[in-house]
């Protein structure tokens, strides 16, 4: 069984508005064992709307669609499923008398166009939308269905969760599950980590692949089974092995990130954090503050400067003859924030203003009650994907620290 969603609107196309629905309805399938292996997008065109739903049931044993469910000219799904099913469109009475009754409660004119949702392919089965006004249905072509929903975001989930869900899982007899366990890296690459497990990428359930973010590398391990608990079981020695190929390269799983991760060691031992940051603008700041609420006291705070000027005004440290950005005036940082701050730690982050060139070094130090701890300079790339590669070598700095073993 492998489905398709097919989510319509040229809103989607020009990226007017993010398509949060296909994903969120991905993650739901899994939870009934249900193969997604396309997801396919389309503007309010009707010939080519009908053009891709064709070449969905083609491929897939069930289809998908969100959004196009409106009353207006442009809301072309009913018209789509209709022409790619060789169908008709007529006007449920029931529907309608259901529409006006919602406008009603609501006390809202219903106005003319508003009679074209209660439109539908002959035969398809009515999806009740308790939460909105666009009714919603299902077509059954040759043993696969095609349903589609409403593109608002929370009409679509209360109907998938209430509806669609059960609806595959009694008319497929599904029961499986599919799950996946994420195993999180930092300070390896997604080639060096592919060189570790290499024999692991070719298994087939569970399946194991790599996702890379700047200064990160993700191990994806996804089963499928006729229980969580037996998908569970397939996944356990999978990631007991990456674990061990990796070793410290791993910092935790699934939402974890470094970030929380640090803070929460930082709590176990009772210590606190303070940082300084010149080239990541911010950004390294905002990362521990983010998850700072659920770790109390252990971020003690962040000085973001601009220049060496702005350097030295923070920390009040002068380095005679030392005009340029060094390693010096990192490690100068990093202890003059933790002694301000009043922190345990102090990590500074120094290089160029604007890091918008590439190959500029950036200086990396740790302050800690035992002394100063180092890292070879890193190198500046230019972009967003430049800058948080430079915030996860500055956080997997401490979290090291933090890990002995590590």
């Amino acid at each position: 069984m492998q489905a398709e969603i097919v989510t319509i609107g040229t809103e989607l196309l020009l990226g007017e508005i993010v398509d949060t629905n296909s994903a969120w309805i991905a993650q739901q399938l899994t939870t009934i064992g249900l193969n997604l292996f396309y997801t396919t997008t389309v503007g309010d065109n009707l010939h080519r709307l009908t053009d891709v739903l064709r070449r969905a049931l083609d491929r897939a044993d069930v289809v998908i669609t969100t959004g196009g469910l409106g009353p207006t000219a442009d809301d072309l799904t009913r018209e789509g499923v209709a022409a790619a099913t060789g169908r008709e469109l007529y006007l449920n009475e029931e529907l309608l008398e259901e529409i006006r009754a919602m406008f009603g409660r609501r006390r809202h004119a219903m106005t003319s166009n508003n009679d074209r949702q209660a439109r539908l392919p002959e035969g398809a089965e009515i999806i009740h939308n308790p939460v909105g006004t666009a009714p919603c249905f299902a077509v059954e072509e040759q043993g696969k269905l095609m349903i589609s929903l409403p593109g608002v975001p929370h009409e679509m989930r209360y109907l998938m969760e209430n509806e669609v869900l059960p609806l595959l899982a009694r008319r497929f007899g599904l029961h499986e599950v599919i799950k996946s366990r994420v195993v999180r890296t930092c300070g390896i690459g997604e080639s060096a980590v592919d060189a570790l497990i290499p024999e692991l990428m070719l298994l087939s359930n569970p399946t194991v692949g790599t996702r890379a973010h700047p200064g990160q590398t993700d191990v994806v391990i996804t089963a499928k089974a006729d229980s969580e608990a037996e998908a569970e079981s397939l996944i356990a020695p999978v990631e007991a092995t990456i674990r061990e190929r990796l070793g410290f390269r791993v910092f935790g799983i699934d939402q974890e990130t470094v970030s929380g991760v640090i803070l929460r060691k930082l709590a176990e031992a009772g210590q606190s954090l303070a940082i300084l940051e010149l080239t990541t603008q911010g950004e390294l700041a905002l990362a521990l503050a983010d998850s700072a609420s659920a770790w109390p006291g252990t971020f003690a705070g962040g000085m973001v400067v601009t220049d060496l000027a702005g350097v030295q005004r923070a920390t009040g440290v002068r380095l005679e003859g030392q005009t340029a950005l060094t390693q010096g005036w990192a490690d100068a940082a990093a202890a003059a924030v933790r002694e301000r701050l009043g922190a345990d730690l102090g990590l500074a982050l120094v290089g160029p203003a604007n890091p918008a060139e590439e190959g500029q070094e950036v200086f990396l130090a740790l302050a800690t009650p035992a002394g100063l701890v180092r890292e070879e300079p890193r190198r500046t790339r230019a972009g967003a994907w430049g800058r948080w590669s430079l915030i996860y070598s500055g956080l997997d700095m401490v979290r090291r620290y933090l890990t002995p073993e590590a």
